[in-house]
């Protein structure tokens, strides 16, 4: 948990914000989450696709660990059980998709140099 709430953190523009309180930790870059951070159920959640059908791959992949995340879910995000079978590569890179597709859609001058 402390690796992955270090790589969000080092990610340019990161913020760190507990909106909700201590038992999630939301990162955000231009002021747009792009990791949910369940500290106290040890899930992340991370927008995996453009659409619901695009994060149904890594769903599909890992049915036991990565759920479709409520709410938002048809909005391509997913949640993901951070003690499961998902390989740390794949949560990182998951973390790069989220981020990049998070800053992709922010207005030129919210993106971080």
């Amino acid at each position: 948990m402390d690796e992955l709430i270090a790589y969000c953190a080092a990610k340019p523009g990161a913020e760190e914000t507990y909106p909700w309180g201590e038992a999630e930790l939301v990162c955000k870059v231009g002021g747009k989450a792009f990791a949910f951070i369940g500290l106290d159920v040890n899930t992340v959640g991370l927008k995996c696709g453009a659409d619901a059908e695009g994060a149904a791959v890594w769903r599909e992949r890992f049915p036991e660990d990565i759920t479709a995340s409520g709410y938002i879910g048809r909005y391509g995000w997913n949640t993901i059980a951070l003690k499961g079978a998902v390989p740390d590569d794949d949560l990182l890179e998951l973390v790069d998709v989220s981020y990049e597709a998070v800053v992709a859609r922010l207005p030129k001058r919210k993106r971080p140099d």
